[in-house]
């Protein structure tokens, strides 16, 4: 077994298309096929389905998927360990963060950059399941997500900062002279809302069902921008996570008034595949994370913003 049929078996499981997964391995599709092929040969089970073109994989190839990928990602992070070791950090730490940590990510990636600045970082938005599934493919190394909250598998989890939930309103508004609110409070007030594709929506929805009240948002999106341009108009009001003043702050004629909750709210934290060793840039963004005070940089910020 040849480590670059596992890779044209990894491509194939990204790209679902033949024609794609040659050109991502720099081949031709004649080459890949037999490739694979003769992985099946080798194995003695029948991997791919096929028709006319690419239709998915058979039980037992599914499953050689999975080590494939994980073996690739093993080659990948080998090379890049010892390359570390020998010239320093370099490569590309591919990150993925939901967005309502995206406004937090530069605490972290600020002091990482300074500390190794040969590496170059790729951070998508995704969303919590994106993330899940990603790390699982070895498509990502490090996710930013909710670490306890809805399942993450099999992963590593290092806790960063407990989220919490402000509504963000009208300074002259009904809630004007409010030092808190209570989530059953919010139900007859204009709303914007991120989707229910969102787990920070999600997690607002049972806090709401717990207070008994349902709320029905005027205008839904799936980012934190659009949210804070409807509410700029102030017209509406909307629920934000304290770490998002830490990017967008409050518009003018605006205020942001606690919600009451929980005492105990969701954690923000750092998620990675559970494997021994870790990759060095993984564990590099770990130590950082471990000497930069996430949690009370954005204490500090809602702080002066409340009494502000």
């Amino acid at each position: 077994m040849l480590l670059r049929q596992l890779e044209y078996l990894s491509a194939l499981a990204r790209e679902r298309h033949f024609g794609r997964a040659a050109k991502s391995c720099h081949v031709s599709q004649p080459a890949l096929s037999e490739g694979i092929r003769r992985l099946e040969a080798e194995l003695g089970v029948q991997i791919v389905l096929r028709g006319r073109s690419f239709e998915g994989f058979t039980p037992e190839g599914e499953r050689a998927v999975v080590w494939a990928q994980r073996i690739v990602a093993d080659q990948d992070a080998l090379r890049g360990d010892i390359s570390s070791m020998r010239e320093g950090l370099s490569g590309v730490l591919r990150v993925g963060a939901i967005p309502t940590a995206l406004a937090a990510v530069t605490l972290l990636t600020t002091a990482f950059c300074a500390q190794h600045p040969q590496v170059r970082l790729s951070i998508e938005s995704l969303s919590s399941r994106e993330i899940v599934n990603r790390l699982a493919e070895f498509d990502l190394d490090v996710g930013l997500t909710y670490v306890d909250g809805e399942p993450l598998g099999a992963v590593r989890t290092v806790p960063l900062y407990r989220e919490r939930y402000l509504l963000l309103t009208d300074a002259d508004g009904p809630f004007a002279e409010h030092r808190a609110v209570g989530w059953a409070e919010l139900v007859d007030t204009p709303m914007c809302l991120l989707s229910p594709v969102m787990q920070n929506r999600r997690i607002i929805d049972r806090y709401c069902a717990a207070a008994g009240v349902e709320l029905t948002p005027s205008v839904e999106a799936d980012t934190v921008s659009a949210l804070y341009a409807h509410v700029a108009t102030r017209r509406w009001s909307t629920v934000v996570a304290h770490a998002w003043l830490h990017l967008f702050g409050v518009p003018d004629g605006m205020r942001v008034i606690p919600v009451d909750g929980p005492a105990r709210t969701h954690r923000i934290g750092l998620v990675l595949t559970e494997r021994e060793p870790q990759p060095m840039l993984a564990r590099a963004l770990v130590d950082v994370a471990g000497m930069v005070d996430v949690s009370g940089a954005l204490g500090e910020l809602l702080a002066r913003h409340l009494n502000g």
